[in-house]
């Protein structure tokens, strides 16, 4: 199977996956499904890296699923759309700290996956 065919079916397990955490946790001004499909995709990625997986298996479990699952540009949009004006300081500084608090454990979380997967290896 060709790795773009693999890449699309991964796609199609982490874009709902995607979805449903973000119907199920997110709240108004509280971003936790992005932030749980960020982390669990962040810990997923480094423990498939440190496994080593053939190109092939990545390209379905790293680029497709892990990639889909995650989400960056939702992730920007959120933190920018804390403050609702640029004279909004408390809006600017909760767009920081969530910027902070996915950022700072998601490379956390993928440091921890990859030494798990070198590990097991």
């Amino acid at each position: 199977m060709p790795d773009v065919l693999l890449v699309a079916l991964g796609a199609a397990a982490g874009a709902p996956l995607r979805y449903w955490l973000g119907q199920v946790f997110d709240r108004p001004g509280l971003h936790r499904g992005t932030l749980v499909a960020n982390l669990v995709a962040s810990t997923l990625l480094g423990l498939f890296t440190g496994l080593a997986l053939s190109g092939t298996v990545t390209a379905l479990l790293g680029t497709g699923f892990c990639g889909a699952l995650s989400t960056y540009s939702s992730f920007a949009v959120q933190t920018h759309s804390h403050p609702t004006s640029p004279r909004d300081g408390a809006g600017i500084v909760r767009g920081a700290t969530y910027a902070l608090v996915t950022l700072v454990p998601a490379l956390a979380l993928c440091s921890l996956g990859f030494v798990a997967g070198t590990a097991l290896a």
